[in-house]
């Protein structure tokens, strides 16, 4: 499949990201949307990727959510990245033989499979769209250190803040976000395993920032009462997303 049918491209979020990273003239986009892919349903916790596997594809998430993963010998499981629509989720495996981690979805949605060869040929033979799609690998490495730092030295508080700015802000800079806050994805379970904590110490801390007014919460919807103060409490900024400066969410709080 080399297009889609309806008004909306599935690879458009995919190549809007591309665009606000780097200058990419109309051939360009023309080449993007040309690309083969199959649009695939896919169910909450079904694998778009797993470890150990020999990289056949990648899959741009269209709808829906997802979540990179390791997962110990003796079964914990550490949360690495979560994915946003717009997010290719293998890139990282464009020249590997084998996959080192797991995608996982965290909600029912739909992905654009690329043959990875075909990404393969756009990094080798179009330099413009191969340093564009490497950007994209780089800023990934960018969150994961932030993450990395996130669970290795900030406090339970500083952690669940953090995931919390990291989500709103990236929602927006897709056009997804809801002006003042967002549908969380994920259990306290899984935001457990993201940050290193149980899930009790999860709902704890939730609790607690939404008793010092920074967030309010109706099942899960989190709106942001005090963005500013919220930021504070996360030892959040931005520069690691690497989004361009009139991107990103600008609460007034």
């Amino acid at each position: 499949m080399s297009a889609a049918t309806g008004t909306k491209h599935p690879l458009e979020s995919f190549v809007r990201d591309l665009r606000a990273r780097s200058q990419l003239d109309g051939d360009d986009i023309e080449t993007l949307f040309r690309l083969p892919f199959r649009l695939r349903r896919v169910d909450a916790g079904s694998y778009l990727v797993r470890e150990g596997s020999v990289p056949g594809q990648c899959a741009v998430l269209v709808a829906g959510y997802a979540f990179r993963q390791k997962v110990t010998g003796s079964g914990s499981r550490q949360i690495l990245a979560v994915c946003i629509p717009g997010d290719a989720v293998d890139l990282q495996n464009i020249f590997l033989n084998v996959s080192d981690h797991a995608v996982q979805m965290l909600t029912n949605g739909s992905v654009a499979e690329i043959p990875r060869e075909s990404l393969q040929s756009l990094v080798l033979h179009n330099p413009k769209l191969g340093r564009a799609l490497m950007q994209l690998t780089l800023v990934e490495a960018s969150i994961l250190r932030e993450w990395v730092v996130n669970v290795g030295r900030r406090d339970a508080r500083e952690r669940i803040a953090h995931i919390l700015c990291e989500f709103a802000v990236r929602l927006e800079s897709r056009g997804l976000g809801l002006g003042s806050g967002f549908e969380l994805p994920m259990t306290q379970e899984q935001l457990a395993d993201a940050t290193g904590l149980t899930s009790v110490h999860v709902n704890r801390v939730l609790k607690a920032i939404e008793a010092d007014g920074l967030i309010t919460r109706q099942r899960r919807h989190v709106h942001f009462s005090d963005w500013r103060a919220l930021q504070d409490a996360g030892d959040f900024t931005r520069t690691y997303l690497h989004l361009p400066e009139e991107e990103g969410v600008q609460y007034a709080h």
